[in-house]
């Protein structure tokens, strides 16, 4: 984490005697990385915290990836796929590779004990749901479109709310560095001398939200901690409560942050993608696409130039936006664009939207230094044509109208068909993004706001 905290009753130096109530010293941990030489906590327990009665592997947390020989686009839709589990043990990895894992989870049932993530730091982001996430630090509340970070190691325990009539059930994007690596914020907008966020960074330490109360559960008993290790996921037994810690501090700890706390960067043209970054870890970063106003250049092309990222792979997850017109997107789609093909709005976007002043759009993207490969379980649910969504609707004829038409294409103006017969998800592409973006009677961006989808 970014910057030093406490919570709780700590003493007033380190590795001194504190004592409980009883007289008893309570049982001090140093929580730290990169061999202390990187963040660290000192916890405070009631109980020694290398109490274990029993252990047993359960599971194998091992990702099969399949596919490998094969590059193309894809979009898998992660809607339809049923609930399952708990926190935990609903997780479906969709994308993936050696430094990270991109899955969702729509889970079904409580966690009826404690986990612990010992390989890896997890981020989440909770598209549905609300609860809280109690951990050895003290308790999160979340709620719909927060990042949580998790770092590793850290005991922890997810109670969702219960929905509520017409309420979406809970559902949440995670993104686990597997390669040891910590999630932080990009180190260009910390002060190198002291850590804090600097004026340019699209959020700061007032956006985050720290453990609270409650933190320490003093009962004997019978506890289960489920620990993720070496491809294992092993079950522990404590005869304590694992959440007993009475006080810690330091700057390494979980943490909450509302993605509509993100300041977007606008500029007069068009923004690159790393303008959103929100985190980092090594090999790959997580961004943040927020509504915002668009570009102001008078001439201005609002939408992303086609571009290669020659070193990137690239893992869209959609959480709103004008989804009713775009019939290929919707809430909860993943798309993944490799390094090897260069990738770019769909046709006809480019004219389309020439006037638009802002982008309603909300999407986390996941970019990997390394190819990602898919899962069984993305090609369940893999739009095969997807990839032919670019192939038509990029000339004049096919894209475009004459000035009388305010700026729709032919298609958008005939109702969204064409003289040319384009698959389904051509068809829906090339006339959601054409009709959506020129719904508004004028191409004056100086007359009413018009908005576009920027995907």
């Amino acid at each position: 984490m970014p910057y030093y905290t406490k919570l709780g009753k700590i003493p007033s130096k380190r590795h001194i005697q504190f004592r409980r109530p009883d007289g008893r010293l309570y049982s001090e941990e140093v929580f730290g990385t990169e061999g202390f030489s990187g963040p660290t906590s000192t916890l405070y327990h009631v109980h020694p915290p290398t109490q274990v009665i029993g252990w047993k592997p359960l599971y194998s947390t091992k990702v099969e990836y399949v596919e490998r020989e094969i590059m193309r686009m894809r979009h898998v839709k992660s809607m339809p796929m049923p609930a399952k589990g708990d926190a935990v043990t609903g997780r479906t990895v969709l994308f993936g590779n050696s430094d990270v894992e991109i899955g969702v989870c729509a889970p079904a049932e409580p966690m009826a004990y404690h986990f612990k993530n010992a390989s890896a730091d997890e981020c989440f982001f909770i598209h549905f749901g609300s609860g809280t996430v109690f951990t050895m630090f003290g308790a999160l509340k979340f709620g719909p479109k927060d990042y949580i970070v998790i770092p590793k190691g850290t005991i922890y325990r997810f109670v969702f709310d219960a929905t509520k009539d017409g309420e979406p059930e809970p559902r949440f994007l995670l993104v686990e560095s597997v390669n040891g690596s910590h999630i932080l914020p990009p180190p260009r907008y910390m002060s190198k001398k002291t850590a804090q966020f600097l004026e340019h960074a699209p959020y700061c330490e007032r956006d985050l939200r720290l453990p609270e109360m409650p933190m320490t559960f003093d009962k004997k008993g019978s506890f289960e901690v489920r620990i993720k290790s070496r491809d294992q996921v092993h079950s522990y037994m404590y005869n304590y409560h694992p959440l007993d810690v009475v006080g810690w501090d330091g700057c390494y700890y979980p943490y909450c942050f509302n993605i509509d706390d993100f300041s977007p960067i606008v500029g007069k043209h068009h923004m690159p993608p790393p303008t959103h970054q929100t985190f980092e870890a090594h090999n790959f970063v997580i961004c943040s696409f927020c509504p915002r106003p668009l570009d102001f250049h008078p001439q201005a092309i609002v939408v992303p130039y086609n571009h290669s990222n020659l070193d990137s792979d690239e893992v869209l997850y959609y959480v709103e936006g004008n989804y009713k017109a775009r019939k290929g997107i919707e809430e909860g789609s993943l798309s993944l664009h490799p390094q090897g093909i260069a990738h770019g709005p769909h046709p006809g976007t480019p004219e389309a939207t020439i006037g638009a002043t802002h982008t309603n759009e909300l999407a986390v993207m996941c970019d990997t230094f390394a190819p990602l490969y898919p899962t069984k379980a993305a090609l369940a649910f893999d739009d095969l044509n997807y990839p032919q969504s670019w192939v038509s609707g990029w000339t004049p004829e096919e894209s475009t109208a004459p000035a009388e038409t305010n700026g729709k294409s032919k298609k958008a103006a005939s109702g969204g068909k064409s003289s040319k017969k384009p698959s389904r998800v051509v068809e829906a592409k090339t006339s959601a993004t054409s009709g959506a973006a020129s719904r508004k009677k004028t191409s004056s961006r100086a007359v009413g706001a018009k908005n576009a989808n920027t995907w």
